[in-house]
C-alpha cells in the first residue's frame, strides 16, 4: 500500500458515489484503481479487450472492502459510453471521480513514416474517446453539485522526443480539453487536472522499454534528474491527491510525473 493511501479516512469524499476508471484494466489504470480503492473509493473501470487483466484489478480493488464493477467499452462508441456512465449512477448516486487512462495501442516513428490511416485511429480512439467520456459524465457531475476529473496525458507534452508523435500530440489535445472544462465547468464545482507521466515500468512506458535497446533506455534512466523509471504507484498516487478535496482549489493543472524528466 502506498503512503499517500495508508488511511481511508483522509478521504471521506471517496465513500459516497463511485470513481470511474476509464482504461483500468492498463498497467497505469490497474494502480489507480487499487490505490483509489484503499482510500474508500468504490471503483468502476472499463476495459477494451483485456476482460482478465480487468477482473484481477476488480479482485485487488474488492480486497479494501469496496464495490469494484468492470465494463467492456469502446469509448468511440458514443451510446455505449453514456450507458456505461448511466447505468453507474443509476447504481451508486453519483460518480465522484473521473479518470481517462485509457488510449489505443500505438507504436513509435517519425511523422514522416506515419500513415493518415494510423494517425486517423490514434485520434480517434484518443481525443474522440476521452471527449466521448467527458460529455457523458459532465450532465451528471453539474447535477450533482461537482466532481474531479484527472486524464493521464504524458510527460512528453514538455518536450516532444522523436518518434513520440502519436502519443504526444493526442495528449496535448486532452490537456487543452481539460483546460477547458476547469474553465468553463469550476462554476458548477468541476475540476479538472492532468497528471502526466514520463518514461514508466508500467503501461505504454513498459512496452517502450521493451521495445528499445537497452542503451537507449539506459541513456533516457540517466537523463532522469532522480535517476530512476517511475513505477505505476508513482502515477497512481497523485491522481488520487487531484481527485481528492486535499487538491480542492487545483483545476486546469499539468503535473508532470516524470522524476524531473520533463526539466532536461
Amino acid at each position: 500500500m502506498t503512503a499517500l493511501t495508508n488511511s481511508a479516512q483522509h478521504y471521506p469524499e471517496f465513500t459516497d458515489g463511485v470513481a470511474l476508471v476509464a482504461g483500468g484494466s492498463g498497467g497505469l489504470g490497474a494502480a489507480i484503481c487499487t490505490t483509489l480503492a484503499a482510500a474508500g473509493a468504490n471503483v468502476a473501470l472499463t476495459y477494451r479487450s483485456r476482460r482478465e487483466n480487468a477482473e484481477r484489478v476488480a479482485e485487488d480493488v474488492r480486497r479494501h472492502g469496496v464495490d469494484a464493477v468492470i465494463s467492456p467499452l469502446d469509448l468511440e462508441d458514443v451510446a455505449a459510453t453514456q450507458t456505461v456512465v448511466d447505468d453507474l449512477v443509476r447504481q451508486y448516486g453519483r460518480i465522484h471521480s473521473v479518470v481517462y487512462a485509457a488510449g489505443p495501442p500505438l507504436e513509435f516513428g517519425r511523422i514522416s513514416s506515419i500513415a493518415p490511416a494510423e494517425w486517423a485511429r490514434v485520434i480517434g480512439g484518443d481525443v474522440n474517446g476521452c471527449f466521448n467520456l467527458m460529455s457523458a459524465v459532465l450532465p451528471h457531475l453539474r447535477a450533482q453539485g461537482g466532481g474531479a476529473i484527472v486524464a493521464v496525458t504524458t510527460a512528453a507534452l514538455w518536450h516532444v522526443p522523436p518518434n513520440d508523435i502519436l502519443s504526444a500530440a493526442p495528449k496535448a489535445a486532452i490537456q487543452t480539453l481539460m483546460q477547458g472544462l476547469a474553465l468553463e465547468e469550476g462554476r458548477h464545482g468541476i475540476r479538472a487536472n492532468c497528471a502526466a507521466p514520463g518514461l514508466f515500468a508500467a503501461g505504454l512506458g513498459l512496452t517502450t522499454i521493451n521495445d528499445s535497446s537497452q542503451e537507449y533506455v539506459d541513456k533516457m534512466t540517466k537523463a532522469i534528474p532522480l535517476r530512476r523509471r517511475g513505477e505505476a504507484d508513482d502515477i497512481a498516487d497523485v491522481v488520487c491527491f487531484l481527485l481528492s478535496n486535499k487538491a480542492r482549489y487545483v483545476t486546469g493543472e499539468s503535473i508532470a510525473v516524470a522524476g524531473g524528466l520533463q526539466l532536461a
